[in-house]
């Protein structure tokens, strides 16, 4: 077997792709099911000269790599889901101040301890509304472990390009099942690195002045230019501003410039969409079951389409409306009660054609969990 092809666990793709994607600062603290992604970092990392360290708690691993992202670092931190609830005060601090990191969020039954071991996708809506305020986000999934791979060197791009905070949003079925991986070629992918500013040592630099593409070229922290850094609404010298204008502009600039991109930033695949009079609707783990129900249907006739969503937030609206246009209904697939359900049904022109195909008791959705609800939509003739 060639060294780039692997028989690895999700949490290990996800390894795979943060080092092709030129991670150099990992800090975590162990939480299942997402321990593995710690774990393998804190012998990789320093094999290639990056720094692994171990935090006393999450809120305090996103803290850390935020540091050392503003000192020019590509970073990353994992966990679970209420690691996850301890990061948002930071990941809040981390929108605000335009600070480039990724997180890794593997699901697992919740709220509070839940279930450990088993697997949910019941961080969707926290991924999108966790931290206060008004705010946009990127969060990414996928339902195999070349497409893990993929989204996780993703995410270290889009970071870079928009200086914002990823999340990752795995599951634990996905990151603990094993199967084939082919690592690219270095430059197979092409790889965003930080865009530094071209200011000289003692010219005025305005860290938080974009160019005319959007784009806000930084300076390493503990560099030639000194600049504050700020949770709080700041001015384009990052000093703490309460003017209206400027409150203002700041806040359409950290939304539109992600929101205004939806479309760009949308990644999805698409099977049979041609002549579906059926569609299902799915993502991460649950998207597997979905895609092997349409693929036995149709080899007995019956019209169905499948879309997978990878790009979960910002919420690819129109891409879903036209995609559902011309079906006569919609199932959405998913392991919690319903959280894209909901986005599905604001993005359709006929939302009560939109239905749920869920499990929310720690067990892996099957084809036949879907193919049960299907029977009674056809049965009604919808």
């Amino acid at each position: 077997m060639s060294d780039n092809v692997k028989f690895v666990q999700g949490n290990e793709a996800c390894v795979e792709a943060a080092l092709y994607a030129g991670l150099d600062f990992y800090a975590g603290y162990p939480i299942t099911p997402s321990s593995e992604i710690t774990e393998g970092l804190s012998y990789r990392l320093p094999q290639i000269g990056g720094k692994f360290i171990q935090m006393e708690d999450e809120i305090a691993s996103l803290c850390a790599i935020i540091g050392a992202s503003l000192t020019g670092s590509k970073v990353m931190t994992a966990t679970s889901g209420p690691g996850f609830s301890l990061m948002q005060e930071a990941l809040g601090y981390a929108i605000m101040a335009e600070i480039p990191c990724v997180i890794v969020d593997v699901q697992r039954g919740g709220p509070s301890t839940g279930l450990p071991t088993q697997g949910s996708q019941g961080d969707v809506n926290q991924a999108r509304w966790g931290t206060h305020g008004d705010h946009a986000i990127i969060a990414l999934t996928a339902s195999n472990h070349q497409d893990v791979f993929a989204v996780t060197v993703e995410a270290f791009n889009l970071a870079e390009t928009y200086r914002t905070p990823v999340v990752l949003l795995f599951d634990e079925i996905v990151a603990h099942m094993r199967e084939r991986l082919v690592i690219p070629e270095p430059g197979e992918i092409p790889l965003v690195g930080r865009l530094r500013t071209s200011v000289k040592e003692g010219v005025d630099y305005h860290p938080y002045l974009p160019r005319e593409d959007g784009r806000l070229p930084m300076s390493d922290f503990g560099g030639v230019h000194r600049y504050n850094v700020t949770g709080l609404f700041h001015d384009m010298w990052g000093f703490p501003s309460s003017e209206p204008q400027i409150v203002h502009g700041l806040l359409r600039h950290l939304v539109d410039k992600l929101e205004n991109r939806v479309n760009q930033l949308a990644w999805f695949k698409e099977y049979y969409l041609e002549d579906a009079e059926h569609l299902l609707i799915s993502y991460g783990s649950a998207a597997r079951s979905a895609r092997h129900v349409v693929e036995k249907r149709r080899l007995r006739g019956e019209r169905l389409g499948f879309l997978e969503l990878q790009t979960l937030w910002p919420f690819p609206t129109d891409i879903v409306r036209d995609k559902c246009a011309h079906v006569k209904s919609v199932i959405v697939v998913e392991l919690n009660m319903g959280q894209i359900l909901q986005a599905v049904k604001l993005a359709v022109d006929q939302p009560e054609k939109v239905f749920l195909v869920n499990r929310i008791d720690g067990v892996f959705i099957t084809p036949t969990d879907i193919l049960n609800l299907l029977r009674l939509i056809q049965g009604k003739g919808v």
